[in-house]
C-alpha cells in the first residue's frame, strides 16, 4: 500500500489552506495532488474528472457545505474515501461528518507527517481522529438520570441525605403519598429494587458533589 501513488483532492475555500496543503502533498512520496476546489459542488464536479482516491474535505464552505459534500459524494462516488479537515471539533460537527461518510476526521493543526499517515490508513480503510477528537467521545459518560423529571431529582437528592417520605414531603411542601409516587418513578427509571440502590447509583455517578 505504501508503495501505491494515492489520488489528492483538496477542498477548501481560504486559497492559503490549499496552498499550504498543495506545497505539503508536493514534497510527500506516493501522493499526489490531482485537484482542488473552493466548495463542495466544484468538489463534487472535479470527482467525476480527476478520480480522486482521497479527498481533503473543509466543513464550512459556501454554496455546499463540507457536509453536502460528503454526502453527495459518498453517493456517486462510493470508492472516494473522505478526511474532514476542518478547525471545528464541535461534538455534532464531528457527527454529521462521519454520518455523511467521512471515514476520517481531523483538525487543521495536524502535522504534516500525521496528515500523510493519516491519508495513507484513509485510503486502506482505517478510520484516523485527532486526539481533541477523540476525547470529545470518551469523556462521553452516560445520563443515568436523563429520564428523571426536575421533582424527582430533588427526590432524589433528598433521599441521599437520608430523609424519609415524610420528611422530603415536609421540606419540598408535598403530600407524603405523592413522594411515594415520585420514589416508586424514580426506582422504575433507574431500574433499581431499593432506595439504596437509588443512592448508591446517585452517588456513584456524581448527581451531586
Amino acid at each position: 500500500m505504501n508503495n501505491q501513488t494515492i489520488r489528492l483532492l483538496i477542498v477548501d475555500d481560504h486559497a492559503m489552506v490549499r496552498r499550504g496543503l498543495a506545497t505539503f502533498l508536493k514534497a510527500s512520496p506516493n501522493l499526489e495532488l490531482v485537484g482542488e476546489a473552493g466548495n463542495g459542488s466544484d468538489a463534487l464536479r472535479l470527482c467525476g474528472e480527476v478520480h480522486p482516491d482521497v479527498v481533503l474535505m473543509d466543513l464550512m464552505m459556501p454554496e455546499m457545505s463540507g457536509i453536502e459534500a460528503i454526502n453527495a459524494i459518498r453517493k456517486d462516488f462510493p470508492n472516494v474515501n473522505i478526511i474532514a479537515l476542518t478547525s471545528f471539533q464541535d461534538e455534532h460537527l464531528v457527527k454529521a461528518a462521519l454520518r455523511a461518510g467521512a471515514t476520517s476526521y481531523l483538525l487543521k493543526n495536524v502535522s504534516a507527517e500525521r496528515l500523510a499517515t493519516a491519508i495513507r490508513a484513509t485510503q486502506a480503510g482505517m478510520p484516523i481522529m485527532s486526539p481533541e477528537v477523540t476525547d470529545i467521545f470518551m469523556d462521553r459518560k452516560p445520563d443515568y438520570f436523563a429520564d428523571l423529571t426536575q421533582r424527582e431529582r430533588e427526590v432524589l437528592i433528598s433521599m441521599i441525605d437520608g430523609l424519609s417520605n415524610e420528611e422530603i414531603a415536609q421540606q419540598l411542601v408535598l403530600s407524603a403519598s405523592t413522594i411515594k409516587n415520585h420514589v416508586s418513578s424514580i426506582l422504575a427509571k433507574l431500574d433499581v429494587n431499593s432506595r439504596a440502590k437509588a443512592v448508591n447509583l446517585a452517588l456513584k455517578h456524581h448527581l451531586i458533589t
